[in-house]
């Protein structure tokens, strides 16, 4: 499969959305804030999906506006450059309340992509 495959690109968002949600299973926002580690499997894990978005473009920005998918690309760099930044209850906050929207958005996407060919792809 092509690194161009928009569809590629989602179902690795949904990948790392279901990782950070196995990481941070049954915790507190106090039990976030004590554990390091989870924290950067989080952080990791958002970066996959920021460059995920950012590989997507802006193709996805008018049909979610919930998502804000513009915002989740420059997030992406925050993390990798402005890293000494990240804020503990940002990421606990994006977890809580922007991953659900991201998921569903991604999914439908998902559902819509197998209903509709595509050019250069056997039906």
């Amino acid at each position: 499969m092509s690194s161009s495959d928009p569809d590629r690109w989602l179902r690795d968002i949904l990948a790392n959305v279901e990782r950070i949600q196995r990481h941070v299973d049954g915790m507190s926002a106090a039990q976030f804030r004590a554990d390091e580690k989870t924290q950067d499997a989080v952080e990791r894990c958002l970066e996959r999906i920021a460059e995920a978005a950012r590989k997507l473009g802006e193709r996805l920005d008018e049909a979610y506006p919930e998502v804000e998918f513009g915002k989740l690309r420059k997030f992406g760099s925050v993390l990798r450059h402005d890293y000494d930044d990240v804020d503990v209850e940002l990421l606990w906050r994006t977890v809580r309340k922007r991953l659900g929207p991201l998921d569903a958005a991604c999914r439908r996407e998902l559902r819509l992509a197998v209903r509709k060919p595509r050019r250069g792809r056997d039906v």
